[in-house]
């Protein structure tokens, strides 16, 4: 028998884990993206694998327990894939009273946090500002971005996905014509094309996701050691030549223009945190995710058929690729799917 055919729309996190896992499987993959590589949301990203931290700070966060399980699949794949993981975990300062509150928030969650003395706080990170206290855990890991999208492009080339720079402009039994004019005749598409609507009369269920635009700083020059530092609405974390600084939630806002307002902000929050964070130099980028009414992925199959949904990861997209990955494969390859992010329990 032929190998099952399947076209992936969208080389973002989701996308790319997706291809890869269903040629390891024994498709026949092609990958349609028309963006240079990193050139989307998951490039323009700070690669946060944080069950713990992500529930703390936001209220529409998933269960904790399916973010610790997505996080418990990054070992194995990123090894598979010879991407390096960061599990120095994370620290949030804030003041006393702030720190009182999350304290008791992560004991209620059953996370393992230990509460760090302002001087404590500056022993994990030594450009700290003078009097902030901390909470750290080491639940909370990181990817870097670009080096785990050109990992992901790297080890689906190994696997034999061919690689085409255009966008799908449309899909009808079996045959998807793509924007530089060529048609692929698949068994199957999977749509993991952020927020776009493009494609909307493929998969109806595109409906609901609402897009939400993000900004993010990376800091050259600065030689940033430690754990990541997360505050209310944001974090800094050292990266390579530098450091990274997100990240604005622009819920409604669709196009990737830098807003002077939103760059000028987060630069704040950095100075405000780190002592000579304001001189540094800083180069903005901006993607627009997507989300759903209930902050989970639509991971599933469409109404329609031969279509499959890999979409609506809003801020953890990088966290939850290999679980959205893996729960697709059985499906599309004939197997079963994992209803727990299923497309149509929004009734479109």
């Amino acid at each position: 028998m032929r190998p099952v055919r399947i076209l992936v729309a969208g080389a973002g996190a989701l996308g790319s884990c997706l291809a890869v896992m269903l040629a390891r499987a024994g498709a026949r993959v092609t990958l349609a993206d028309p963006g240079s590589l990193g050139a989307n949301a998951s490039g323009a990203a700070a690669g946060m694998l944080a069950p713990a931290f992500e529930s703390l700070f936001d209220p529409q966060a998933p269960d904790l327990d399916l973010l610790r399980r997505a996080r418990d699949l990054w070992p194995q794949f990123a090894r598979s894939i010879g991407v390096t993981l960061d599990r120095s975990g994370a620290m949030a300062v804030g003041s006393p009273e702030e720190l009182d509150a999350w304290e008791g928030r992560m004991r209620d969650l059953g996370v393992a946090a230990a509460r760090l003395s302002p001087g404590q706080a500056r022993g994990r990170s030594p450009w700290l500002t003078c009097g902030l206290g901390g909470l750290s855990t080491l639940e909370d890991w990181r990817v870097d971005a670009a080096d785990a999208l050109a990992a992901l492009r790297a080890a689906a080339q190994g696997e034999g996905v061919r690689m085409i720079a255009a966008a799908v402009s449309s899909f009808d039994a079996g045959r998807a014509r793509l924007s530089n004019g060529e048609i692929v005749v698949v068994d199957a598409m999977a749509i993991a094309t952020g927020p776009s609507r493009s494609l909307i009369a493929a998969a109806p269920e595109l409906g609901v996701l609402t897009p939400i635009k993000g900004h993010i700083l990376r800091a050259t020059g600065v030689d940033l050691a430690g754990p990541v530092v997360r505050v209310k609405g944001g974090y800094i974390c050292p990266a390579a030549g530098g450091a990274l600084i997100g990240a604005t939630m622009e819920v409604g806002e669709d196009d990737a223009a830098i807003d002077p307002a939103a760059v000028s902000s987060l630069r704040k929050m950095a100075a405000g945190v780190l002592a000579g964070m304001a001189d540094a130099l800083m180069v903005a980028a901006s993607g627009v995710r997507a989300a759903t009414p209930d902050g989970l992925p639509l991971a599933g199959p469409s109404r329609r058929d031969g279509v499959w949904l890999a979409v609506g990861a809003r801020r953890n997209g990088w966290l939850m690729a290999p679980l959205v990955a893996q729960g697709l494969v059985g499906g599309m390859l004939g197997g079963s799917a994992d209803p727990l992010f299923n497309p149509g329990r929004f009734g479109i």
